[in-house]
């Protein structure tokens, strides 16, 4: 039934004029950050344990919308889509993953339509193989139901460099990033207002999680800061910054977990006695430290110490 009703407000709401069926009500709280660019917020919670965890949002043409991540379930895709709904009635062309994690792509499901093509990175479709199952788990788990497979869409495009949307009048460069917060980062720039959705390669208040490289990251922040962007959407946190000032909280945790880390591994600490005793040099910047920096110092210590032995 949730799905048919999903279908019928697809068909219904992409007609000129358009009057909001009652289904697709309520929608998504909207925050518009320039003409024709809107996030819906997210808030600091755990993947699985909360809703409406990740910034997701959408950008309006002239032409088509362009959909930049979609939520952690299809009823967050459905919100959000009703939200698009109630600011244009110019359909859905694209929907952009920045990356695997669930709470950015189970929305998918809401936009899988005629007329609507996904794109995500090269490493996107085996990343969501690799992970799917634990997601369905846990996915069934929080709703309470049995979910099947097809909560995930896969991208119909893939990105290895960079692609540039025209949604008229306002194109986006799409660009697929080397391994940092994980190894199939997506970034998305407006070329119109030089306004960027980061995705997870840029957290605000929600503690940086290490899921590829930390010293990819370091990396690709590095390599970013010398963009001129008047705004960037992080993955979490404040639904807009301006860069690269933005970069600096994120930037500097990961700096310190390096630096703290390859102190302790140089002094012959191993991984357990690591993460008991490296703790956050800057615990007020982040909310969640207790779920996520022990594993980050995990993370940190496997990568680094890897490089040492091969140095």
């Amino acid at each position: 039934m949730l799905q048919l009703a999903c279908a019928l407000c697809a068909l219904s709401c992409r007609a000129v004029p358009v009057q909001t069926p009652d289904f697709c009500s309520p929608s998504a709280e909207i925050v518009q950050v320039a003409a024709g660019v809107y996030v819906r917020p997210g808030h600091a919670a755990v993947v699985f344990e909360a809703d409406e965890i990740a910034n997701i949002g959408f950008l309006v043409g002239d032409r088509c919308v362009a959909v930049v991540d979609t939520g952690g379930s299809l009823a967050e895709g459905r919100a959000l889509d009703c939200a698009i709904r109630d600011v244009t009635n110019l359909a859905v062309c694209y929907v952009i993953n920045t990356h695997v994690h669930p709470d950015h792509l189970l929305g998918n499901l809401a936009f899988q339509r005629p007329g609507v093509e996904f794109l995500g990175h090269a490493k996107l479709p085996r990343a969501l193989a690799l992970r799917g199952d634990i997601y369905l788990e846990r996915a069934s788990a929080y709703e309470g139901r049995a979910l099947d497979e097809s909560i995930f869409v896969f991208p119909d495009r893939t990105v290895t460099g960079t692609v540039q949307l025209d949604i008229g009048d306002r194109v986006l460069t799409v660009r697929a990033h080397k391994t940092a917060h994980t190894d199939h980062d997506i970034s998305v720039v407006d070329e119109k207002t030089k306004i960027a959705f980061l995705g997870d390669l840029l957290f605000l208040e929600h503690i940086p999680v290490i899921d590829g490289s930390i010293n990819g990251w370091i990396h690709e922040l590095q390599a970013m800061g010398g963009i001129s962007l008047a705004y960037v959407v992080p993955g979490h946190g404040p639904t807009h910054a301006s860069w690269p000032l933005a970069a600096g909280p994120t930037a500097r945790y990961l700096a310190d977990l390096r630096q703290n880390v390859g102190d302790w591994i140089g002094s012959g600490g191993d991984l357990a006695s690591a993460q008991d005793n490296i703790g956050l040099a800057r615990p007020e910047d982040w909310r969640l430290a207790d779920r996520y920096h022990r594993r980050n110092v995990g993370a940190a210590y496997a990568e680094l110490e890897w490089q040492e032995w091969q140095e």
